[in-house]
């Protein structure tokens, strides 16, 4: 079987019998939609078709891109709409707009080249790395709504960016980190060479007046390490000691700031030694931990940021006639009524009064199927009207909605998310208290035994027991293991996964999206009449195309076209194709159409449909949602290591159960909301499991935010994948076999680590309470404990026997 033509623009399969063909660069090229058609024409027309010479990756599908209404770009146009985004400068107007469908970077030449072709555009610069346009224009001459068109007609979507305050304010202080953490590392470097260039073991000849110059230039480097990039060590510790409370802040900031003061005093007086050096290394490799673990924190609280854009920026308000006006989302109040279009997103939780369709809520739910929805029945923001035109009264809005409440569910599991980090803070504050109390007290004894030697004795021990080995023990055995997994395509954004994974007992898989690809395919066809599947297939799908509704997809594109295609939701359509009526769906459906009598359906799991027309059935069409192919081997090494194994699905159909048994999973549930999904955690949690969870939406981020390990796929949605603490990006669930015993070997590193740090710690600490190490020699021993570390830590980068994968970025839209 030869493999289908790829699209020219997007790439994606042309059906067979496809019509849909453009001229590009002097050749008939072929396009799987009349969407690619458009657009690859648009590009043509412009004189810009060398596009396609330039491109390094297929372009996005425009059907795929979320569709904007020529009524809903109108209200862009409104002085009130734009002020929160449009800057004028005399006749000059400036925005950011956020585009989406970019694949690569002859994208933005595309989109650069085509807006200053339009007269009214004076500049328009994209930002690849983040996907936002600047545009200047004059707004008298060209309204924002006509850019907007203008860049959906080559094929991509286009949205007014308006930063979130809260994301915005971490970025302002990730932007601070990064600059600390740049200071750090730059002005240590220079502080070490002239450190070292004053110490007597490199036996360099140096005069008394620029051995005192190396002293002061030492001094001036390292003093903006100290009072800029340690600031919040410094900070910490304040906070920490008026709160009674020893973290690592204290020490390092005793440390940092006992080797700065006796720097100044050696600098002055030229007594002792300089230790501006440990200084800065001190303040390099912590503030590179905290900087990564800001950024984790960045990513989280963007994305939950994010969820409320699930919704429409307007929708249609209906008056006391009857008559509709589009307005914006914040212009609707609760008791109104608002009509949704087929294709259009719910912007808010309501009762449906007039009208019946199919609702998709796999956001939600993750059922992939629509449900039928008719008049007195609840409809929820954020879900997808597939069919019919509804009548909704408003119940909740905004943070009373059923979206928001799940944004709710995520935080209350995050603050009651296990964390390991909190168990070793508590075995390092008793650590730092024994380590403080023996310097005090070796301090008092070597007053009196010799002063002079005091405070360079306390000063050693402050050195020698700070606690860079111990802190490196876990962090660099987690990183080296987490790029080895990466390179596998499983990306951990959180440093417990892999500790935590020697201690799981229980794993919940989520089922449409994780266990399967979630989407149907056609099966197969079995032929009832004289028809044979071709002949079957050809009407099904010149039936289906003129459908929203996700089975539609599953027949690809129909040669024929179908007329007066009317949809019955909850049943099927009925159609016409070349004079016949037809009907496909439900089978008492189908058969009311020839008053035949209905056949009896195969004993197979699977969604069936029926086809027929006016003389009878014409043939039986099962779809069905595929396993992944590793998904078996996945559940063979859970059953391996003796974990139970339960799937939670909010699919209703009885896939669920074929599912659990054709795997072997221990139990299975379906219909389950997310509240639902998180009080089956919180029981196993109540029974000592610790858990893994496997998810890819929306439905499942309070469970994934809840369980002892989350892993999305990354297919899954961007709240999802942030919610996670891994990501499997190749969407191959070996991968996870993988990480299962990578976990092991890090775990064995980890330990070695911990005990080398705890011996280097434990001889250090007696021996300079003796005075036999100088605060220099300690610090050279730190570092030496520190590298030993990171050199057993390197030894899990290697996975023998691990195939070389490659991983392709995965493009999802982004929520208009």
């Amino acid at each position: 079987m030869t493999s289908p033509t790829p699209c020219y623009h997007c790439a994606l399969p042309v059906p067979s019998g496809s019509r849909f063909t453009a001229v590009v660069l002097g050749q008939p090229r072929e396009f799987c939609c009349p969407g690619c058609q458009a657009v690859a024409e648009a590009i043509v027309a412009g004189g810009l078709d060398s596009y396609y010479q330039h491109r390094s990756e297929a372009s996005a599908n425009p059907e795929a891109l979320p569709v904007q209404l020529t009524d809903e770009l109108a209200l862009y146009d409104r002085a009130d709409v734009q002020q929160p985004f449009v800057r004028h400068e005399g006749e000059l107007a400036e925005t950011t707009l956020l585009m989406e469908g970019i694949s690569c970077a002859a994208c933005g030449w595309l989109i650069e080249k085509h807006l200053r072709t339009l007269p009214a555009v004076a500049e328009a610069r994209l930002n690849l790395s983040n996907h936002r346009l600047q545009v200047r224009w004059a707004d008298a001459q060209l309204p924002l709504s006509q850019i907007l068109a203008e860049l959906r007609h080559i094929g991509y979507a286009a949205h007014p960016y308006q930063a979130d305050r809260a994301s915005e304010q971490l970025a302002s202080e990730n932007r601070r980190a990064l600059r600390q953490l740049g200071v750090a590392g730059l002005l240590w470097f220079q502080a070490m060479m002239a450190t070292m260039a004053t110490w007597p073991e490199f036996n360099i000849d140096l005069s008394p007046e620029l051995h005192t110059i190396l002293r002061w230039v030492a001094l001036f480097l390292t003093t903006p390490i100290v009072f800029y990039s340690c600031a919040p060590f410094f900070k910490g510790a304040m906070r920490d000691l008026r709160t009674r409370h020893l973290t690592m802040d204290v020490s390092v900031s005793l440390a940092i700031g006992s080797a700065y003061v006796a720097g100044i005093w050696t600098a002055i007086t030229g007594v002792g030694e300089l230790y501006f050096d440990a200084v800065g290394m001190f303040a390099l490799f912590l503030l590179a931990g905290r900087y990564l673990e800001r950024r984790a924190r960045e990513r989280t609280a963007a994305a939950t940021a994010q969820l409320v854009n699930l919704l429409p920026a307007s929708c249609l308000r209906l008056d006391a006639n009857g008559q509709s006006e589009r307005i914006l989302l914040s212009e609707l109040r609760v008791g109104e009524r608002i009509l949704v279009q087929p294709g259009s997103v719910l912007p808010a939780d309501g009762k449906i009064i007039d009208g019946q369709s199919s609702i998709d809520e796999s956001l939600l739910t993750g059922e992939y199927l629509p449900q039928p929805r008719a008049l007195g029945d609840a409809v929820t923001a954020g879900t997808l009207n597939v069919e019919g035109a509804l009548t909704v009264e408003v119940q909740a809005l905004g943070h009373d909605t059923r979206l928001s409440a799940i944004v709710r569910l995520l935080d209350r599991a995050q603050a009651e998310k296990p964390r390991l980090a909190e168990i070793a803070d508590r075995a390092a504050q008793w650590f730092l208290l024994l380590s403080l109390i023996a310097a005090a007290a070796i301090g008092l004894l070597w007053w009196q035994l010799d002063a002079s030697r005091a405070f360079w004795i306390v000063l050693a021990m402050l050195v020698a027991t700070c606690p860079c080995a111990l802190s490196l023990a876990t962090p660099t055995a987690l990183t080296a293991a987490t790029g080895t997994l990466h390179k596998l395509g499983l990306l951990l954004t959180r440093g417990h996964v892999l500790e935590g994974l020697n201690q799981i007992d229980t794993v919940i898989f989520d089922k449409t999206g994780t266990l399967t690809e979630g989407r149907l395919v056609l099966r197969s066809i079995r032929p009832l009449g004289a028809l044979d599947s071709e002949q079957c297939l050809s009407l099904a799908a010149a039936l289906e195309n003129r459908s929203e509704h996700p089975i539609a997809r599953a027949f690809g594109r129909a040669p024929l076209a179908a007329d007066e295609v009317h949809s019955t939701p909850g049943l099927g359509l009925e159609g016409s194709v070349g004079g016949q009526r037809l009907r496909i769906g439900q089978a008492d459906f189908v058969s009311g159409l020839s008053s035949a009598s209905v056949p009896a359906m195969p004993n197979e799991p699977g969604q069936w449909l029926l086809l027929g027309d006016e003389s009878g059935p014409l043939a039986w069409l099962v779809l069905d949602d595929r396993l992944r192919d590793d998904a078996p081997a996945l559940l063979a090494a859970c059953k391996a290591r003796g974990w139970r194994t339960l799937l939670l699905s909010g699919d209703s159909s009885p896939m669920v159960a074929s599912v659990a048994a054709e795997l072997g999973i221990d139990e299975a549930r379906g219909s389950l909301r997310p509240d639902d999904k998180l009080q089956v955690l919180q029981q196993l949690h109540k029974e000592g499991r610790k858990v893994l969870m496997l998810g890819d939406g929306v439905n499942d981020v309070p469970v994934l935010a809840a369980a002892d390990i989350s892993v999305a796929m990354g297919s899954a949605t961007d709240l999802a994948k942030t919610s996670a603490d891994a990501v499997l990006l190749s969407n191959r669930l070996e991968a996870l076999v993988q990480a299962f015993t990578l976990a092991r070997r890090t775990r064995r590193v980890i330990i070695e680590n911990l005990l080398w740090a705890a011996l280097y710690n434990g001889l250090m600490l007696p021996f300079a309470a003796l005075g036999w190490i100088t605060p220099v020699w300690a610090a050279v021993g730190m570092s030496i404990s520190s590298l030993t570390v990171v050199l057993n830590a390197l030894r899990l980068t290697r996975l023998p026997g691990s195939p070389h994968t490659s991983t392709r970025a995965q493009t999802r839209p982004l929520p208009a």
